[in-house]
């Protein structure tokens, strides 16, 4: 009777009910609230819900030694996180964007890469925020990146700057990719006048197939000889849309936009998910980055608004911008569009802003990544 006494003692000395702690429960909590938003609300379900149910099974109380953790190393989990601690799964989720991705937009109307240019001030206002919260300049460079709404950039740059963060960071820029409509619209409202809202652009010019063939080369060279850090974002987002746009390698971009990209997807989302352990996660510090990434994202939609805004004062009637667009210039392809396009036909029901929007939305994905090379450069 001893030994079974014993042998239950021990069984339960090993089961997570014996390990549990409140911290643990709270994260579970968490978990369960992002696969909920992700299928109830559809807000990035194909982010938020690996990412929450990665929580779950990164926050489930386990007996220390078992060597299935994803900080164990020789773990399934550890061996599947090295491609979010290495960097090796945001460029092939950038090789499927560009995969994705028609530039049309931005070869039609260049102008607009401005925007997205301006965007980026919420990266770069973020990092001076985080130096002055007491954050050494390689943890502000990391953090200053969700401003640019792109997870796999986030992701890409904090490997290599602050790994120790990379989990705050990383659901913390996802969490504000899936916001975006919830984020966004009230700024650009608050922003913008009725008069500035009922701007009307003219349709964008037809690009020819060979501009849009030319494009990703001429855009790698010149982005990578600017910033050659960032060439392996910029590198696989470029050679991804040639892919899609050579009309000779039809295979391979739907690879890449396909299973390759959705493989990466689940990947990511799971292990960064599973990385978010109470005892690393739940700090003072993981919720100031929750701050801050906030703020570095209403940083960015607020500059591409406001130099919208200040850029009509030197056009002529008819080349006007809609500023409405301006919230697009951060990097959540296509979302920040759609939401120029929701919010403009709230408006004027006949004014699409679409095809517009997505200009600086790619260009932002653009500029995300240059951003990204610039920080490394200086801090890495």
């Amino acid at each position: 009777m001893g030994n079974i006494i014993d042998s239950l003692s021990q069984f339960w000395q090993f089961t997570g009910f014996a390990n549990m702690t409140v911290s643990h429960i709270i994260m579970i909590c968490i978990g369960i609230i992002f696969i909920t938003l992700g299928i109830v609300k559809e807000w990035e379900p194909l982010l938020l819900v690996p990412i929450g149910f990665g929580i779950i099974i990164g926050n489930i109380p386990m007996f220390p030694g078992l060597n299935i953790g994803v900080y164990e190393d020789g773990s399934v989990l550890n061996t599947l996180y090295q491609g979010v601690r290495m960097g090796w799964y945001p460029p092939l989720i950038f090789l499927g964007i560009g995969a994705m991705t028609d530039f049309s937009a931005l070869i039609s109307q260049p102008r607009l890469m401005l925007i997205g240019a301006a965007a980026q001030m919420g990266i770069f206002g973020a990092y001076l925020l985080s130096v002055a919260f007491g954050f050494a300049p390689n943890e502000a460079g990391a953090i200053g990146i969700i401003g640019g709404a792109d997870g796999p950039t986030a992701i890409f740059l904090s490997s290599k700057l602050a790994p120790d963060l990379m989990g705050a960071i990383a659901v913390s820029a996802y969490s504000y990719m899936a916001l975006v409509p919830v984020i966004q619209k009230p700024i650009m409202l608050l922003l913008t006048t009725k008069k500035e809202r009922l701007i009307e652009m003219p349709a964008p010019r037809v690009v020819s197939q060979k501009e849009k063939i030319i494009f990703p080369i001429i855009g790698f060279i010149l982005t990578a000889f600017i910033v050659p850090s960032g060439l392996p974002l910029l590198g696989m987002l470029f050679f991804g849309n040639l892919l899609k746009e050579s009309g000779v390698t039809r295979r391979l971009a739907e690879t890449a936009r396909g299973p390759l990209i959705d493989v990466t997807t689940i990947l990511i989302g799971l292990t960064v998910g599973a990385s978010t352990q109470a005892d690393k996660f739940l700090t003072g510090r993981s919720l100031l980055i929750f701050g801050l990434g906030l703020t570095s994202f209403i940083i960015a939609t607020t500059a591409g608004v406001l130099f919208v805004k200040v850029w009509n004062l030197f056009l002529k009637e008819g080349r006007k911008i809609n500023p409405l667009i301006g919230n697009a210039g951060v990097s959540a392809v296509p979302d920040s569009a759609r939401v120029s396009e929701v919010v403009g036909r709230e408006i004027n029901p006949k004014n699409h802003l679409l095809m517009h929007a997505m200009a600086p939305n790619v260009a932002g994905v653009i500029g995300s990544a240059v951003a990204a090379g610039i920080l490394l450069s200086f801090l890495g």
